[in-house]
């Protein structure tokens, strides 16, 4: 029985010595990472990141083994980090291997300390491997943390101004009251968690200008997809939601996107002005993008685009849209919307259109038929009344005196019309959307200049006039 046991030993230990020799202990032997800077960009301190990772590669011909790996912060180190499915205790960890020509996983987020500062603070640490034969290498971790005023469940119920100091991240919705007014000044930037909306029964004043946008937005910040940011995914947070005892609003050079739906207004007096949008961003959420149901409103200079549902959904009211860019490349699945869509019912209820003027407007889409208007028929004295002037539409050509001066997407050929009325190209595989016009659009130049002398410069605050010939829709080339 012992001889046994004392040529198993051997035998073990000529195998020991055996793997042994598979690593490599060179004191030159180098790992090599895929990133040598990890940055997170800007962050929002006092809440998690997401987790981010990256990889360390053995590039050489042996196995080799890690001994030893620790942030430089140690347990203080506000990055929390797991390395090949281990946690770093206290920011240290130990034993760890790569085969030859192979690599290993390392994973990483970042939970910051709440910050009273309005400027982004640097976050920055570093992560050290040392290998078995004492060679040390490291990768930066780094981020900017900027601090944010945090409102859970807020209800306005007097005036109250949001600054442009430092953004404001609003949990399970920020209510506004009947008699109260909330000011947004240029600037401002409201970061909405998931499921959350902005519900006006007061009264919203958005004061943006063309060099300072405010910013409605989700608070998820990194990448959702490999270079694919969640701001540009929809379904980030609610949206912005007008009550039926709500009136003038104003949005001024205000960004609404990635939400769930983008502004939704429920139906009033149409005597008075529910809301007044000038120089405006819809973009990118997954219902509509503008709806407006029974009001009166003006929407100028503004872009409203992608949406799953209808970029703009109007049932009844009076509402003018001038030297707007509405346009429909929902790019992911389940989007069966249209650019426009107007009616003067809503089911089996009549709401009458009084007015509908669409001047000076791009109206364009993906779809054959971008331009709906929809007449209750069994209430054919119900009024039903639009007017489109200088614009170019994706629809159907027709003579009709509803369709003043209009040019028509059918007209010009295809490597000049529905998306490429627009540069650079639509990137769908990032989800970038620029709405700048091409110069062989036949947007250009094509605008009614005595409809843009009342607006003389365009959403980037650049002048429509100075050619005498102003583009159709919201940018001037």
């Amino acid at each position: 029985m012992s001889k046994f046991f004392y040529i198993f030993a051997l035998l073990f230990v000529a195998i020991g010595c055996v793997d042994d020799d598979q690593y490599i202990i060179s004191n030159s032997a180098s790992l090599r990472f895929n990133r040598d800077t990890l940055s997170l960009d800007t962050i929002l301190a006092g809440f998690p990141t997401q987790t981010d990772t990256f990889k360390v590669y053995n590039p050489n011909n042996k196995s080799i083994r890690l001994t030893r790996a620790w942030l430089e912060r140690g347990a203080s180190s506000p990055f929390r980090v797991n390395i090949d499915g281990e946690m770093l205790a206290n920011g240290v960890g130990i034993d760890f291997e790569i085969a030859k020509k192979d690599s290993m996983f390392v994973f990483f987020f970042l939970n910051t300390p709440e910050i009273n500062k309005d400027i982004p603070e640097l976050v920055q640490d570093r992560l050290f491997f040392q290998t078995e034969g004492g060679k040390v290498q490291n990768v930066v971790l780094r981020a900017y943390a900027q601090g944010v005023y945090r409102l859970k469940g807020l209800t306005i119920s007097s005036d109250t101004t949001f600054t442009a100091n430092r953004p404001y991240q609003i949990f399970d919705s920020l209510v506004v009251e009947q008699g109260a007014t909330l000011k947004l000044l240029a600037g401002a930037r409201l970061y909405f968690h998931p499921g959350a909306s902005l519900i006006v029964r007061g009264k919203l004043q958005s004061e943006g200008s063309a060099q300072q946008n405010v910013v409605l937005r989700g608070d998820r910040l990194g990448n959702m997809l490999s270079g694919i940011p969640y701001d540009r995914i929809p379904n980030q947070w609610g949206g912005v939601y007008f009550a039926a005892e709500s009136y003038e609003n104003s949005l001024m050079y205000t960004d609404i996107h990635s939400g769930q739906y983008g502004i939704r207004c429920d139906s009033s007096d149409v005597s008075q002005t529910k809301l007044t949008m000038n120089g405006c961003i819809v973009h990118n959420v997954a219902r509509d993008g503008l709806s407006l149901k029974s009001n009166k409103a003006i929407v100028i200079n503004s872009q409203l685009t992608n949406a799953g549902g209808d970029c703009v959904s109007i049932k009844g009211g009076d509402v003018q849209f001038i030297h707007c860019t509405i346009a429909q490349f929902y790019p992911l699945v389940g989007g069966d919307g249209v650019a426009l869509r107007f009616s003067n019912y809503d089911g089996s209820y009549s709401l009458p259109l009084t007015t509908l003027n669409v001047f000076n407007t791009i109206v364009t889409g993906r779809n054959k038929d971008d331009v709906q208007g929809l007449q209750q028929e069994k209430e054919s004295n119900i009024a039903f009344n639009y007017l489109f002037r200088n614009c170019l539409l994706n629809t159907e050509k027709v003579a009709d005196e509803r369709f003043l001066n209009c040019f028509w997407e059918e007209d010009n050929p295809k490597d000049f019309s529905n998306s490429k009325n627009f540069i650079p190209v639509f990137n769908y595989d990032k989800l970038i959307f620029t709405f700048q016009l091409d110069n062989l659009s036949q947007a250009v130049g094509h605008a009614d200049i005595g409809i843009s002398n009342n607006y003389p410069t365009d959403r980037m605050g650049r002048s429509r006039l100075q050619d005498n010939a102003p583009e159709i829709g919201c940018y001037e080339r």
